[in-house]
């Protein structure tokens, strides 16, 4: 007998893009809501009209029309930084749900593209804009989709280990507070953006 949930098997309907475009912080949280029926199946740009097909044929209920104000649908983009105006500010590897950004702090930073799942989050968060979106020049695939799946769902159990996990008391009073950490990353940025100026002007 399967143990999977309804959720499950919207989530596996699901293109795991992690982009969300739907309004919750991935494809199983939208799963999720689908699942106890706080959220319509037309919501996944990503998914376009044949998701919200599928979707309905699941739910055994009407396939409404694709809500474009989520976004476009259309083919795989993928992120591409323009590395020698790339800073090193690590934003754009905070904000990919799958890890498909390397790089180091004042380092440049390079795009994975068999992982990218064509989200865009770190195109915004660019002091610099160096990041577009391009074609990718294929189809996301099932395999794309399960890949995703995992790194999404790794990145986030290493986050809840690294936020949620206890502080030790011993090093409790000597630990930065969020203001002087947010501080220190602004005024690392602002260096960054100020080198960067510089190298263009010249």
């Amino acid at each position: 007998m399967s143990t999977l949930t309804l959720a499950d098997r919207i989530d596996g309907l699901l293109p795991q893009t992690q982009c969300t475009k739907c309004g919750y912080d991935g494809c199983r949280p939208y799963a999720a809501a689908i699942a106890d029926g706080q959220a319509d199946i037309n919501r996944c740009p990503p998914g376009g009209d044949d998701g919200v097909r599928a979707l309905a044929a699941l739910l055994d209920r009407p396939a409404s029309p694709l809500d474009l104000s989520r976004g476009q649908p259309g083919p795989l983009l993928v992120a591409v930084i323009d590395e020698a105006h790339c800073i090193g500010c690590t934003l754009c590897i905070a904000a990919c749900p799958v890890d498909a950004i390397v790089g180091a702090t004042k380092r440049m930073h390079t795009v994975v593209d068999e992982l990218c799942t064509g989200c865009d989050l770190c195109v915004a968060p660019c002091p610099v804009d160096c990041i577009v979106m391009v074609p990718a020049g294929r189809a996301w695939s099932a395999d794309d989709a399960v890949c995703a799946r995992e790194r999404h769902d790794r990145r986030a159990r290493r986050l809840l280990d690294v936020d949620g996990g206890p502080t030790p008391a011993a090093t409790a009073p000597t630990e930065p507070s969020a203001d002087d950490a947010a501080a220190r990353r602004r005024a690392a940025i602002e260096n960054a953006l100020a080198r960067a100026r510089a190298r263009r002007t010249r």
